[in-house]
């Protein structure tokens, strides 16, 4: 860890130092997302030192909240995962992440998509993850060059990377879906505008958008 200390007794002042640091939080959300070799930590934060991402991995490790698996068998890279400590900051992130999210309606100049930070989205967009239990449904979601997707099963919502086969609806969309998901572009509209495309029934949409939820934040004028 570094040696910037903030001098308090405070949990707040504490987590600060741990998670505070350059690209520490997003480190953390990919790996939320699922255990990341080196390589894949580096492809999926564009614009990280690699010299910084070694230090925060370790001062991560140093701290009980990442654990690396050392090359077994066919395996020949290190891969890195949350310990449960690590995992505990799941609900710290997302809520981060969806305070965030209150403020962004387009991408700024330079900004990029990531798979990670998409099935972020989605995770944080699903709220407590609860669907009626009867529906059981399948997305592919494609935006830009990010494909990841997401199960609604059992009453609970799930989102992964990557694409899975015969989904029950394919969705294609770009910057648009933010308004999607923040309600202010109705499911019929993202589709009449085409700032989403879907292949599929469109009830199967209604219930996507229905089921996702990340609004704007009501104290900013947007």
């Amino acid at each position: 860890m570094t040696n910037q200390h903030y001098g308090q007794f405070c949990g707040l002042a504490r987590a600060a130092e741990i998670v505070g640091q350059r690209w520490t939080l997003l480190i953390l959300r990919d790996l939320s997302v699922g255990p990341r070799r080196y390589s894949e930590l580096v492809a999926g934060l564009p614009g990280i030192p690699t010299n910084t991402l070694a230090t925060r991995l370790k001062e991560l490790e140093d701290e009980g909240i990442v654990a690396r698996t050392a090359p077994s068998g066919t395996e020949r890279s290190v891969v890195y995962r949350l310990t449960a400590r690590g995992e505990e900051l799941g609900p710290a992130l997302d809520a981060l992440s969806r305070w965030g999210a209150g403020g962004m309606r387009e991408p700024r100049d330079g900004e990029i998509v990531t798979t990670s930070s998409i099935t972020a989205a989605l995770r944080v967009a699903t709220g407590d993850g609860i669907v009626p239990a009867d529906w059981d449904t399948t997305y592919n979601v494609r935006v830009g060059e990010v494909e990841v997707h997401l199960v609604m099963r059992d009453g609970t919502v799930v989102a992964d990377p990557g694409l899975v086969e015969d989904p029950d609806l394919e969705i294609t969309a770009g910057p648009g879906i933010r308004d999607l998901l923040a309600g202010t572009l109705s499911p019929q509209d993202a589709l009449a505008t085409g700032a989403v495309q879907i292949d599929g029934d469109p009830a199967l949409f209604e219930r996507f958008a229905n089921a996702l939820h990340v609004p704007y934040s009501p104290s900013l004028a947007i």
